[in-house]
């Protein structure tokens, strides 16, 4: 390890013997500065000459082996510049738990500097020798893709851009790449896609990556792209439309996850699949009360133009479904409903598989990545009926949202052997440890430790 500043992490119950084994210079001034180990409360111990000799960084009262890892995350931004060492982490954490307290760093000390200068230089972090360092880089950088994506504005960020950084993903990992664009999505039978899209000058796309060797198990990504969303002819007010950047959250989030399997060169057949566009107002706009063909054959007729992100990704799920895959992930911004139940941290999942709830829900609560499992409750299947199509594609009345949304995506599953559903918010609306203010990757460590426990070597 080369020359580097400690940081030692005290729990409220070992603050007393940590204070006693310092130095009386440095346990007067951290007495001096109310260091008492309190959750995220930092305290620099100068040496002699000012410099910082060591960090004190407090977990708050928690069992030594409880702590959780990724309050770590707020340590890059609160630390001068300079090159730092988890002295105690191996003590305080498994090794499982210390790999997120490095992950942390890495999430927390994330910067979006397109546009502007950042401002100050991150500190670096020495490698505690337990940690599996390719691992957190591949977690990280997926992480940090989807953020970056979500981020930038639409502007920059339509769907020939979505198209390039899906290229670049692909050349980058030797994956194959296939784009179904404009009209041609009416010729290939991908009528929703098409309809959604067809208003924006940017032509709507259907993007289609494929890596790995055929024989392997299909884990198929489906991902919502919706570069902006205008709400289409029911038009959204100006307030709701600000953060609609990161409607291609999805897309973005299942790009980073594809990221992780790839770098990761798990042995599966993987398929992502993004349904490019921008619900944009023009004279061609597809409008409520439309009825639509959908690429399963299905007719559906639209209750609200500003439900457009199911529309496209059934398509695309329709197109996944014929070949049966083993595992089928769809994630997609798709309700406000979702965040009236959970919030923004939280985002709901929904699956008819319960052994793969059951794994969810184990490897979500062992990475901290928040998820929650919502039940497709098949009494409210009939709210998305009409009576003049097989399905309207939002509910007649205004309760439950998220399940009817979903109840609506897995009408376009039949073949897949398993399917879940997940319905995030890709956005952090403040900053916490780990979690910078603004695009958030959700789910999507929790999906690479699934996918690796299930197919891994």
């Amino acid at each position: 390890m080369t020359s580097s500043t400690p940081i030692h992490f005290v729990t409220s119950q070992t603050l007393d013997e940590k204070l006693e084994a310092l130095p009386p210079m440095a346990q007067s001034w951290a007495k001096t500065h109310d260091f008492a180990a309190r959750k995220g409360q930092i305290c620099l111990l100068p040496s002699s000459d000012g410099s910082i000799e060591q960090v004190l960084f407090g977990l708050g009262a928690v069992n030594e082996k409880d702590g959780n890892p990724l309050e770590v995350g707020v340590l890059p931004t609160k630390l001068p510049v300079g090159t730092y060492h988890y002295a105690n982490g191996a003590e305080v954490w498994k090794v499982e738990d210390l790999s997120l307290a490095v992950l942390a760093w890495y999430l927390g000390g994330y910067r979006f500097d397109r546009y502007k200068d950042a401002g100050k230089e991150m500190p670096e972090l020495d490698w505690p020798e337990q940690v599996n360092r390719d691992e957190i880089q591949l977690l990280a950088k997926g992480s940090n893709l989807a953020r970056d994506l979500i981020n930038i504005p639409a502007n920059d960020m339509g769907p020939d851009e979505l198209e390039a950084i899906t290229k670049g993903l692909a050349d980058s990992h030797g994956a194959g790449l296939t784009v179904t664009k404009g009209d041609a999505l009416l010729e290939r039978n991908f009528p929703m896609i098409h309809a959604v899209g067809r208003a924006s000058t940017r032509k709507p796309r259907l993007l289609d990556l494929v890596w790995g060797e055929e024989g392997n198990p299909k884990v198929t990504l489906v991902g919502k792209g919706v570069c902006f969303d205008t709400g289409g002819l029911d038009l959204k007010p100006s307030s709701a439309m600000l953060l609609m950047k990161k409607d291609m959250g999805g897309a973005a989030n299942v790009l980073g996850l594809a990221s992780m399997i790839m770098s990761a060169k798990l042995p599966v057949r993987l398929r992502v699949l993004i349904p490019a566009v921008e619900n944009s107002v023009a004279g061609n706009a597809f409008r409520p009360g439309d009825v639509l063909q959908s690429h399963k054959g299905l007719t559906v007729e639209i209750g609200n133009t500003d439900a457009e992100g199911r529309l496209v990704l059934a398509d695309a799920m329709s197109l996944a479904d014929t070949e049966a895959p083993d595992l089928m992930i769809d994630m997609a911004t798709l309700t406000g409903a979702a965040r009236v139940a959970l919030g923004p941290d939280l985002p709901p999942f929904y699956s008819d598989d319960d052994e793969l709830v059951g794994e969810i829900n184990e490897l979500a609560k062992s990475n901290r990545d928040p998820l929650w499992n919502m039940p497709l409750w098949d009494g409210y299947d009939q709210n998305l009926s009409s009576e003049i199509a097989d399905v309207n594609h939002i509910s007649t009345g205004g309760f439950a949202g998220s399940i009817t949304a979903a109840l609506f995506l897995r009408r376009f599953v039949d073949q897949a052997k398993s399917w879940v559903h997940f319905d995030i918010y890709g956005w952090a609306p403040k900053a916490q440890p780990s979690r910078p203010k603004g695009g958030e990757a959700q789910g999507i460590r929790t999906l690479f430790a699934l996918i690796r426990k299930r197919y891994g070597s």
